[in-house]
C-alpha cells in the first residue's frame, strides 16, 4: 500500500481503477466497493486506487457541522491496504476544488490528474460543487470517455444500510457492538497517555489517561476493552466521560489495564471498545464507587472468559506505570 498526500506524488496511481469517497471508518459497505475495485484492477493489470479527502470537505464548507472522524488517514491506509488497495490518495481539500462543477471535477481530477481507466462507486456517490453530480451524471461522463463504471449496491444488515453516519450514531449511543458489526472490527481510539489526578491509584484502579484523541469517542459510560501493549492483547476497563462523584465535569478517556507491567506515560496507546457495561453514575460515596469499580472489573474478566476467540491475554498485574 502506498499512501500519497496530493496528486503530485501519486505517480503510481495514474491509469488505475479508481474509487472516490471519504471512506471514514472503512466499514462493510466500503469493503464491498473495494472488493469490486480490486477485482477489476487485477483483471486489467492496473493499480487499485482509492481517493479520499483531507480534510473532510465539510470542514471547509461548514466547520461547525463537520462530523467527528471515525478514523485517521493512516487508519484508512492500513485497512484498505489489507483489502488489496494499492494506492490511497489523500487529496488535499481546497476551496478551489470544492467550487468545481461535476464536469470540471471529472475532467481535471478524474481524467486529468488521476487518468482513471475505470471507476467503482456506491449508489450514494456525489461530487462537484454543492454535490450536484450523482452516479447518473458520473455514468454519462464515463461513457463519453470510454471509462467503465461499476455502481455497487450498499451493504445491508437486516434492513439497515451500513454507513459512516449510522456508525457514528451507534457510537454516540454507546452501542459499540452494533458499530463493530458494521465495520467488521472493534471500534478503537488512539491517544497519548498523560498524567492524571492519581485518583484511580488511590481507589486501587490506576488508569492510563488518554489525551490528543483525534477520532470520535463513544458515549459516556464504562466499557469492556482491549489494548495491545508489548505485543500482547490485554484486557481493559475503559471509562468515558466526567467524574461526577468528584464534582468534575470535564470528559476523559481513562483506561485501566487489568494485566499490565510497565510505564506508559508519554506513549501512544490504542484501545478497542468491545462491550458497554454501564452508564456514568454519580455515587453517594467513594466507598460506593470503589465497590462498583470492583464489579466493573469483574465484568471485564467475565467477558474475557466468555470470548476466548478474542485472544485477550491475562497475566501478572502491576500497574505501577499508571495514575
Amino acid at each position: 500500500m502506498q499512501l500519497v498526500r496530493g496528486i503530485v506524488d501519486a505517480t503510481g496511481c495514474h491509469g488505475g481503477v479508481v474509487s472516490i469517497g471519504n471512506f471514514d471508518g472503512v466499514h462493510l459497505g466500503h469493503a464491498r466497493i473495494v472488493s469490486r475495485l480490486v477485482s477489476r484492477a487485477r483483471r486489467s493489470g492496473q493499480p487499485a486506487v482509492v481517493v479520499t479527502f483531507d480534510p473532510h470537505p465539510i470542514q471547509l464548507l461548514r466547520a461547525d457541522a463537520a462530523p467527528p472522524l471515525l478514523s485517521t488517514i493512516e487508519d484508512r491506509a492500513r485497512w484498505l491496504g489489507e483489502m488489496g488497495v494499492d494506492v490511497l490518495v489523500a487529496y488535499p481539500t481546497t476551496v478551489e476544488m470544492l467550487r468545481l462543477d461535476p464536469v470540471d471535477f471529472f475532467r481535471e481530477v478524474v481524467r486529468g490528474q488521476l487518468g482513471a481507466s475505470g471507476m467503482v462507486e456506491g449508489p450514494n456517490f456525489f461530487f462537484g460543487r454543492d454535490r450536484q453530480g450523482d452516479v447518473g451524471v458520473l455514468s454519462q461522463l464515463c461513457d463519453a470517455e470510454g471509462i467503465g463504471l461499476d455502481v455497487v449496491e450498499p451493504e445491508l444488515i437486516g434492513s439497515e444500510m451500513v454507513s459512516s453516519s449510522r456508525i457514528r450514531s451507534l457510537l454516540v449511543e454507546g452501542d459499540v457492538e452494533s458499530a463493530a458489526e458494521m465495520t467488521g472490527r472493534p471500534y478503537s481510539v488512539r491517544g497519548t497517555v498523560a498524567a492524571g489526578e492519581g485518583r484511580g491509584r488511590k481507589l486501587g484502579v490506576p488508569t492510563a489517561n488518554l489525551s490528543e484523541v483525534l477520532t470520535l469517542v463513544p458515549g459516556d459510560g464504562v466499557y469492556v476493552g482491549a489494548t495491545d501493549v508489548d505485543g500482547r492483547r490485554q484486557p481493559a476497563a475503559i471509562h468515558v466521560g466526567s467524574n461526577p462523584t468528584f464534582g468534575e465535569s470535564a470528559d476523559k478517556v481513562e483506561v485501566h489495564l487489568l494485566a499490565f507491567d510497565g510505564d506508559l506515560y508519554g506513549q501512544e496507546l490504542a484501545v478497542q471498545f468491545l462491550e458497554r457495561v454501564r452508564g456514568t453514575v454519580e455515587f453517594e460515596s467513594v466507598d460506593a464507587l470503589r465497590e462498583q469499580l470492583t464489579d466493573d472489573i469483574e465484568a471485564v474478566w467475565q467477558y474475557v472468559e466468555a470470548h476466548p476467540a478474542d485472544d485477550i491475554e491475562t497475566g501478572e498485574v502491576d500497574n505501577s506505570g499508571l495514575s
